[in-house]
This record gives C-alpha cells, structure tokens and sequence, in this order.
C-alpha cells in the first residue's frame, strides 16, 4: 500500500538508481539544516551564558548537577520536552518515508498497483563470468543485452561458488548462490536511444569468489526498442535454426547407420548362399 501511494503520479516503476538518490538528498538536507539549526543554538546559548566575571542575574536559573526536569512548567522543562517532540516527529516521519521508498526497491515489478516486469531474464555465475538466460531460451555470456525504457527482473544464481551480481551506477546488487535464486531488477529509463545508439552499465562481481574474481565482469548494453526486437527474434532463430540442424544431423546419422546394416545384411546373405 505504501509502495503504490509513494510512487503516485509517476511514470510506472521508479529506477532504484533514483529512489536510493532521493533518500540521500532528504536525509542529508534534512540532516544538514537540523546540524546548522543545533550548532547555532548551542553556540548562542554558550555566548549568551557565558562567564563574563560580572554577578548573574537574579532571574538566572541555572542548571543543577544531576537535576532532571519535571514537566510541571518552568522554561527549562518546556524547551527540553518541545526538543524531544519535534525530535521524535522528525525521526518518526523519516523512518515512515525511507520505508515506503524501500518497499518499492524490494518488492520492485511486484508491487502494488505497479505494472508488471517486461522481461524476465536468470542471471548464472560462474567462475570467472555471467550467463544470461532469456525467456526464448537464448543465451548470451557476459553481455545482458535490454531494450530501453523497460523494467527488467533478473533471478540470480551460480553453478560453482557465491558470487554477487551487482551494477553500481544502477545501484543493483544480488547474491548468485548455488542451488539458490535471488531476485532483483532495474529499469532502462533515460534519454531516448536512436536507431544504432546504445547505451553499456558495467557488470562487477562482488564476492570474491577465486583468483580470476577481478576479471569476473560484464555490461548491460541498453538498446533502442525495434533493434532489440530485431536482435532479439535473429537469436530466436538461430537457435531453433541450430536446434533443427542438430535433429536433421542425427536423423541423417541414423539413415547412415541403417544403410550400413542393411548391407551387412545382404553380405551375409550372400554368403551364405
């Protein structure tokens, strides 16, 4: 519920890219005007009550060691408990807010009232490289290739070691455990791609996971909706083009073998007779 309210009046899924930017520009404005607000107080009631060797005035009521306030009136109460209030209404509303954001991150494609992923696609790590699993049940090693301004879910998982599939400037990161599935996606919004045009994020590995674990890298290239299609159904047949030539090789394997017994057959017919 919180998930579909914050992302209200967007464009369809929000780019984990852009949401984790957001709640780092809130926290830090937020945090950097209550820090300045703070500091300048402090500093002006350490300027204010500061000892100047005259006698104190007779209304100063200064704290005393180990005194705690009541709550039944006096200035010093009334400051300490509005402090804490408005402290308790800033935190309260920041935790509300960062959940409702990371709800998106973690429940993605699958949130609701969000549009459902357009691609599905499993991620295989292996020492030292990424096997990427289309639904067309293409494969490609070590480059992801995506059409633009779609929402991609990938299911991570490895066939030797842990890894960690993880793309920094899409701020996506995923565990790739043997036996084991994790989930995570990203978008492929930005400026419009021409025809030709692309668009690469690099892929690292995380875990280190061998020796060759600094070279255990990849891309996603970004492509233009009608290339990636056109890319995308050439892939498609070449793999059933290769899948008919395998049947059509053992067909013809098989034809061989049978011709092969039929004439030891009619050798042995002959001499026989």
């Amino acid at each position: 519920m919180i998930a579909s309210v914050l992302l209200q009046g967007t464009d369809g899924l929000r780019a984990q890219a852009e949401i984790f930017n957001e709640i780092f520009s809130v926290f830090l404005g937020l945090g950097t005007l209550i820090g300045v607000i703070v500091v300048s107080y402090m500093l002006w009631n350490a300027y204010k009550y500061r000892d100047d060797g005259s006698e104190p005035k007779e209304s100063f009521d200064p704290p005393v060691l180990g005194e705690l306030p009541t709550g039944k009136g006096g200035p010093k109460a009334k400051k300490l408990f509005l402090s804490f209030g408005l402290s308790a209404i800033v935190v309260i509303s920041l935790v509300v807010y960062a959940y409702g954001l990371l709800l998106v991150v973690e429940q993605g494609p699958d949130a609701p009232g969000v549009e459902s992923a357009d691609m599905e696609v499993d991620v295989v790590g292996y020492q030292f490289g990424w096997e990427f699993q289309y639904p067309n049940g293409v494969t490609t090693q070590n480059t992801l290739y995506v059409p633009e301004d779609s929402a991609i879910e990938l299911r991570v998982t490895s066939r030797d070691v842990w890894h960690t599939f993880g793309v920094t400037d899409l701020r996506i990161k995923s565990d790739a455990i043997p036996g084991d599935y994790s989930e995570t996606w990203f978008t492929t919004d930005g400026e419009d791609l021409a025809s030709g045009e692309e668009r690469t994020h690099q892929i690292e590995c995380f875990e280190l996971c061998g020796s060759g674990h600094s070279y255990m890298t990849g891309e996603i290239v970004v492509m233009d909706d009608q290339d990636f299609n056109t890319w995308y159904d050439e892939q498609a047949a070449a793999l059933e083009n290769e899948s008919d030539g395998s049947g059509a090789a053992t067909n013809g394997t098989d034809s061989g073998n049978g011709m092969e017994n039929a004439t030891n057959a009619m050798t042995a017919q002959g001499v026989e007779a």
